[in-house]
């Protein structure tokens, strides 16, 4: 909701968005944190890519397409956003959504952070192939000391060019299917972690960025180790020491967003945040949380192209009543909410129900033929 707030403040509600911190990266970078948390725990549960992978794109890829396939429908009315390049590059890049990394803009804005999700469970998907996914600590300081490096001399993507999304498109199609199917998994797993650092170093809108995102991805893994006593809290520390002068002496850094002070206090509000919800983990959770969780991946996806079509509808903002505003906020909470609601109900979970049923395939299939790729001790 944090993200919803950041984009829908400015337009309704402008006097209320607060400066001091970014309301937007602060939602952003708590959930890259509960995503570095989660994924590879799960990926190690799992014991088989196959099956992880099944799970990622049935989960992922089913509200994501019909988002898009939405949005691209309402063009008639409300036009594709600028960013989006109107030519082939953009449908690669949609198909494998690694869109930021190989500098490509989204449908939908939010779309960019699903690019190093993507990114995240490539890499953590070649470590698992190669035993050293447990290295969480040592990666997130890696990335970190990338991100100052990189934002000390890289000021735009070194890729340039339509021809990094149509590429990156057809390794990820033919890894994905390698991975899936269990032929050539470990070469696959290799190509796949390959593909996705080089885009992340070299094909970013802002490499530092990507390259601190990674960070913090990693620092949410390392504070899995940690709570499981299996890795100490060093790495966590210099790693969020690393991301937080990462856009200091940037050569791109020119938002307000990242200026010391905001960056600093957005990095700690999420680290506070993060850090009282494991404290909390265990314990009863309001069931009006619980459902935002469930319905949150469709509030994300919806909220922004949403937005759009209530400023087209009505028209600019600031120039209706303050009374007039708050209504027309509140009926676009509720319409979001109400429309993330039925496409959870009838897109995100029989599609997740579907996804369970060819893991459980792909999981037989595999430990029958023997194609899992070991679990490395």
């Amino acid at each position: 909701m944090a993200v919803v707030a950041e984009h829908a403040l400015p337009w309704v509600m402008p006097s209320l968005r607060p400066y001091w911190f970014s309301l937007g990266m602060y939602g952003v970078l708590v959930f890259f944190l509960v995503s570095g948390y989660i994924i590879p725990a799960s990926l190690e549960k799992r014991g088989d890519v196959g099956a992880f992978w099944i799970s990622r794109v049935f989960r992922l890829y089913p509200l994501y397409l019909l988002v898009i396939a939405v949005v691209l429908v309402m063009a008639i009315w409300v036009p594709v956003r600028q960013e989006v390049p109107r030519h082939p590059s953009a449908v690669a890049a949609h198909l494998s959504m690694l869109l930021d990394v190989v500098h490509v803009g989204a449908v939908a804005d939010p779309m960019w952070t699903l690019s190093y999700e993507m990114v995240f469970y490539l890499l953590v998907t070649a470590l698992f192939a190669g035993g050293m996914h447990r290295r969480s600590g040592a990666l997130a300081i890696v990335f970190g000391v990338v991100a100052v490096v990189a934002g000390l001399v890289l000021s735009a993507p070194l890729l340039p060019g339509h021809w990094p999304a149509v590429a990156a498109c057809v390794v990820f199609v033919a890894g994905l299917a390698c991975l899936v199917i269990g032929r050539f998994r470990t070469a696959a797993a290799y190509a796949l972690g390959l593909m996705a650092l080089v885009l992340l170093l070299f094909g970013s809108f802002v490499p530092w960025f990507g390259a601190a995102i990674l960070a913090v991805m990693f620092t949410g893994t390392a504070l899995y180790r940690w709570e499981r006593g299996t890795a100490g809290l060093g790495p966590v520390v210099a790693a969020a020491v690393l991301v937080a002068a990462a856009p200091v002496w940037s050569v791109q850094a020119g938002w307000w967003w990242v200026q010391p002070d905001v960056w600093i206090t957005t990095i700690v509000l999420a680290g506070v945040t993060f850090a009282i919800g494991m404290a909390l983990r265990g314990r009863r959770v309001p069931g009006v949380l619980t459902w935002l969780g469930l319905i949150s991946y469709s509030v994300y996806l919806l909220h922004h192209p949403l937005l759009r079509y209530l400023n087209a509808l009505v028209g600019d903002l600031k120039s209706v009543t303050d009374p007039g505003r708050a209504v027309l906020t509140l009926g676009y909470l509720a319409g979001t909410l109400t429309l993330s609601w039925l496409t959870y109900r009838f897109v995100e979970s029989p599609a997740q129900r579907l996804g369970r049923r060819f893991t459980r395939r792909s999981s037989s299939s595999s430990h029958a033929t023997g194609r899992d790729i070991p679990v490395p001790g």
